[in-house]
């Protein structure tokens, strides 16, 4: 029986490992984003995708449901999926894309935009105290490099 003796680690605990620390730091923030959205009755990928198709749209170029994926770096397939659901709350809508008829567009609904709104103030909210002890900018460099952002 394996009882953990023999385990071949660079770290004498698992607080030292990067990844594990990541990962309860993740946990911890995603706690907290539910609970900043529940009173909404948002889920935060519902949020992400809805604040994602308000961001894409600013210019009056609704985005189609692949630019939306890629903007939240989300899958197609649950895109889609939860799309479907913040379309039957009626807080966007979905259209044929003139240009590809395959494809569609997503619209945010004056609803949308107003619970976007109100989502927004609240994840930032929540953001700013579960952030607060770390130096701003520090974190935005180091978050930008290890998610791939080149800017």
């Amino acid at each position: 029986m394996a009882d953990g003796r023999d385990l071949k680690t660079r770290f004498s605990g698992p607080s030292e490992s990067p990844g594990l620390l990541l990962w309860r730091t993740t946990m911890r923030w995603q706690r907290v984003m539910t609970a900043a959205l529940a009173p909404l009755d948002l889920t935060h990928v519902q949020f992400v995708l809805l604040a994602s198709a308000m961001w894409l749209g600013r210019n009056g170029e609704p985005p189609n449901q692949v630019q939306l994926a890629a903007q939240a770096g989300t899958e197609v397939k649950m895109t889609s999926d939860v799309v479907a659901r913040l379309e039957a709350k009626g807080l966007i809508a979905r259209e044929a894309d003139p240009r590809d008829s395959r494809a569609k567009v997503i619209r945010v609904t004056p609803a949308g935009a107003a619970a976007a709104q109100r989502a927004i103030v609240a994840v930032e909210t929540a953001d700013a105290a579960f952030f607060e002890p770390v130096d701003e900018a520090q974190l935005d460099g180091l978050l930008q490099l290890l998610a791939g952002d080149i800017r």
